[in-house]
């Protein structure tokens, strides 16, 4: 037992402590205004970059570690995961993404649901993730289509590992929409202008509310605070969506409403890819789903990240869901393969998250910020290349995890440790 506490303790720990580092010799994607250097070197003092670039003074009390031949990038960042409020997904006790019924919608918020010990956490970090948004998602039997609101997330370990709460406001239209709607696509569109028309109404009139003079709402006090910082402009609404036709009703709505969104899903927005550049309306979308497996995603492409960057639309990548955030970076390599530009496909997967949701972490590499980083042994697109070193929020992580604490457990047979553990 005691062998087993220790194990858990060393899975469970945080981040090694401060000290000064030199990462030398390295191809760096600052992905910023310096651009990429080769052979750089980049300086962290008390876990904020001092310095970084091809000829830099490397203090004397640094511990320096050697990265000739090796890439260094900012964290990878999953704009829509489920780490934390998903463990395994067929087992009801460890699933919070979802509620079911409708008491609730924009309100249904994340957050206080978040396990920062989840054992995923560690499995996805070492591989590179260093942030992500976790995610509301519309119950499988029916509910709202307002699914609720999503927080940013750091993977560090450290007890404010939620910087971000209620960073951003979830919808889902299209398809799945008109099923949560009575069966219409524009059924869906009418209830969500209500519910922003009755939020707007609300805050004009909380008084009159407060009395009991006002009509009646279609969402509850609760819900309609909530959609408060998506009319003020202070946080995005992601809409889950794919058809073309449903992409371009949407951009008619935040016109409308003049209200912020961003595309999610969007396998046919390549389709309408100048709209959504005009109205500069990102997209956050999965490269290798190419499969018509709807009818709204009849037009997906392999191509569709490549088209909407050439456009001029943003774009970021995510596998949307809790134990594969890691496979961000084979996404982006499959862009890469597709026609995407190479610095923009590994900006899908880093900092355009953090400029999406105006994340307080998360961006380019930059003198002065705190040092977000993973250091490949190799390309990190590239399946066969994996993370040496990992930095959240100026913190070195622990390179370990359930994963390889059971590696390593097993790579030893000759050992005290019995071949199965005892209940």
């Amino acid at each position: 037992m005691k062998k087993y506490l220790a194990l858990t303790a060393l899975l469970l720990s945080g981040p090694v402590a401060a000290e000064t580092i030199a990462i030398t010799g390295a191809t760096i994607h600052t992905l910023g205004d310096i651009g990429t250097i080769e052979d750089g070197t980049i300086v962290i003092d008390d876990g904020v970059i001092t310095a970084i670039g091809a000829a830099v003074e490397i203090p004397t009390d640094a511990r320096t570690i050697s990265a000739r031949n090796s890439v260094v990038t900012p964290g990878l960042f999953d704009p829509i995961s489920y780490l934390g409020i998903v463990e395994i997904s067929l087992v009801d006790n460890t699933v919070d993404h979802r509620q079911h019924g409708t008491r609730y919608s924009a309100a249904f918020d994340v957050a206080p649901a978040i396990n920062p010990r989840s054992t995923l956490i560690p499995i996805n970090r070492i591989e590179g993730v260093t942030r992500a948004m976790v995610a509301p998602a519309p119950a499988s039997d029916g509910g709202s289509l307002i699914s609720g609101l999503g927080a940013i997330m750091n993977l560090s370990g450290r007890d404010n590992y939620v910087e971000q709460p209620r960073a951003a406001l979830f919808v889902h239209l299209g398809e799945r929409g008109a099923g949560l709607s009575g069966g219409s696509r524009a059924a869906a569109l009418l209830s969500l202008r209500e519910a922003l028309e009755d939020a707007r109404d609300y805050a004009n009139n909380r008084g009159a509310y407060d009395s009991g003079r006002r009509r009646d709402y279609a969402l509850s006090r609760y819900d309609l605070e909530a959609l408060q910082p998506v009319l003020d402009g202070e946080i995005p609404m992601v809409v889950t969506v794919n058809r073309a036709s449903d992409i371009e009703q949407v951009l008619q709505l935040a016109e409308d409403e003049r209200i912020d969104v961003v595309i999610r899903g969007g396998a046919e927005a390549w389709l309408v890819a100048d709209q959504l550049a005009e109205a500069g309306v990102p997209v956050i979308t999965d490269p290798t789903r190419n499969l018509p497996s709807a009818f709204e995603s009849l037009n997906a492409s392999l191509e569709s990240a490549a088209r909407l960057d050439a456009a001029g639309v943003t774009v970021a990548f995510s596998i949307s869901e809790s134990h594969n955030a890691r496979n961000l970076r084979q996404l982006a390599g499959n862009a890469v393969a597709n026609g995407m530009d190479y610095e923009a496909a590994l900006r899908a997967v880093t900092v355009t998250a953090a400029d999406i949701f105006a994340s307080r972490g998360g961006g380019p590499l930059e003198v002065g910020q705190r040092a977000e980083l993973v250091v490949w042994d190799g390309d990190p697109l590239e399946v066969t290349s994996f993370a040496d070193a990992v930095y959240i929020d100026g913190q070195e992580i622990p390179m370990r995890s359930r994963q390889t604490l059971l590696r390593d457990r097993y790579l030893e047979l000759d050992t005290e440790w019995p071949h199965a553990y005892p209940r």
